[in-house]
């Protein structure tokens, strides 16, 4: 029965996944869903990159987290829309969640659309948003072993990013590890090393996403 229930609803939500996909192809809209574990940076990296873009080009954001709307405030004091989801103790964003919101927002064609996931690397690789792109988000103090322990996340990624290399040095990182790791794993995803403290790496990938917007 219990296998019966989670079919429905995995197929429930790949059909409002695709309408959400249409939708995004028809307006234009690179919709990114954002996928990591709590304190990776997730809105950290979506601040810089908002930073980066300048006016080059229109952003939004759907903030997903069990509780509060900190992140959101963040950043709709920058002035771009942003829309709170607070699940309630639910793992991951669903694609129910995202065609709501997306129709609140009422985005520009040719919009960016950040979908910051619930902070974890197991629930929201499972569960289709209808998203063009999956970031994952990865951080040096988390450890180089995060593509051995999570597979999944990684098989699926379209990018990944390391974030926080400005601790390199002070912490036991294996990089050519990690790499191997992620390889092995995903061959064709690209991976950019970013400190969001520091800015480095932002602007290599902000271009990125500019490149793929057009």
């Amino acid at each position: 029965m219990e296998v019966k229930v989670m079919k429905n609803i995995m197929h429930a939500n790949d059909k409002l996944a695709e309408e959400n996909r249409d939708y995004f192809q028809k307006k234009r809209i690179k919709a990114v869903n954002i996928m990591a574990s709590p304190g990776s940076g997730k809105t950290s990296t979506i601040l810089r990159l908002m930073e980066a873009f300048g006016d080059k080009v229109n952003v939004a954001v759907v903030e997903g987290d069990i509780a509060s709307s900190i992140d959101a405030e963040k950043i709709d004091k920058l002035g771009k829309p942003v829309i709170q989801i607070n699940t309630g103790g639910g793992c991951h964003l669903d694609a129910n969640m995202i065609k709501a919101s997306v129709e609140s927002l009422n985005l520009d064609d040719g919009t960016i659309l950040f979908i910051e996931n619930v902070g974890n690397l197991v629930c929201p690789s499972s569960f289709d948003l209808g998203e063009g792109i999956k970031m994952v988000i990865a951080s040096v103090p988390e450890g180089h072993d995060k593509p051995y322990k999570y597979t999944s996340m990684f098989e699926l990624a379209d990018i990944i990013v390391l974030n926080k290399t400005d601790l390199m040095p002070y912490i036991d990182f294996d990089r050519d590890s990690f790499y191997k790791g992620v390889r092995a794993l995903n061959e064709k995803a690209e991976i950019f090393e970013i400190s969001c403290r520091t800015g480095e790496g932002v602007d290599q990938l902000a271009q990125w996403f500019l490149d793929a917007s057009k």
